[in-house]
């Protein structure tokens, strides 16, 4: 059975943040995700997922400076000691919150740094990370994003992704698929969801264009959960869209797919 949690930095903007817990169960919803929760004390944000009867599924260490742009540090050679900071920062909420996984957003590739060096600092920070999590019983996560939307961003296509996974040679790293990045970058959705699904540990959904939700766009969302369903997916399926109109009207769509929120 597919498993939807919803992404507190894309639904729900209508409310503050701690607010949108509160949304999130009252949609029906067992499970929440976000960007970052590092603006907030970690009892904040515990108490209302204690209050409804949440839990977190992930969120992402620190990625820079989000509102200049940055997407990620973990290319950038000059920022190394700047991101094992962040993976401190992020086990100590993690821990505090019963998160069991944390995405890296790698960043976008500086322009006076070569491929190279940058492909390297990364690799090598994603090893610090994975054996950092793999300590707390975390999981780290990898996720490519298309180049349309973030110019630039150094892991652009699934394949690339599991290259860089298979060299930082850790058994505690995995991929995040999120089916709209890969859409405008590669297609192939269901046999690349297929070929590389040992390797997924989390999905997110959005449809294209618009980046709205399932069924305003070109994806068969109905054929890939049908697909998910076959393969015995066992994680959840985030959905990181931005609502057409209003979360709560666009959230028609799970009845339309045949799905529960939980």
């Amino acid at each position: 059975m597919i498993k939807l949690s919803a992404n507190l930095s894309m639904l729900f903007t209508e409310d503050t943040f701690l607010r949108r817990f509160k949304r999130a169960a009252d949609n029906g919803f067992a499970a929440v995700e976000f960007l970052f929760p590092y603006e907030y004390k970690a009892q904040e944000i515990l108490e209302k997922l204690e209050q409804f009867h949440l839990k977190i599924v992930l969120h992402n260490l620190p990625a820079g400076n989000w509102e200049a742009g940055e997407r990620g540090i973990a290319c950038h050679p000059d920022r190394v000691e700047e991101f094992k900071k962040g993976v401190d920062l992020a086990i100590a909420y993690a821990s505090a919150l019963g998160v069991n996984q944390l995405n890296c957003l790698s960043g976008i590739k500086l322009a006076n740094v070569s491929d190279a060096q940058a492909e390297n600092t990364l690799i090598e920070n994603l090893r610090y990370a994975a054996e950092k999590l793999k300590a707390v019983n975390i999981k780290l996560l990898v996720e490519p994003i298309n180049n349309y939307d973030i110019p630039g961003f150094i892991l652009k296509s699934t394949k690339k992704a599991i290259e860089i996974l298979d060299a930082v040679g850790s058994d505690n790293i995995y991929l995040q698929y999120d089916i709209y990045h890969a859409q405008r970058m590669e297609g192939e959705l269901l046999g690349n969801i297929t070929k590389y699904f040992e390797r997924i540990a989390h999905l997110q959904i959005a449809d294209n264009p618009g980046r709205n939700e399932p069924g305003t766009g070109e994806i068969n969302y109905k054929n890939i959960f049908k697909a998910l369903n076959k393969l015995n997916y066992q994680g959840w399926v985030g959905c990181e869209y931005k609502p057409a109109k209003e979360t709560v009207m666009g959230l028609v769509w799970v009845d339309t797919h045949g799905l529960h929120h939980q």
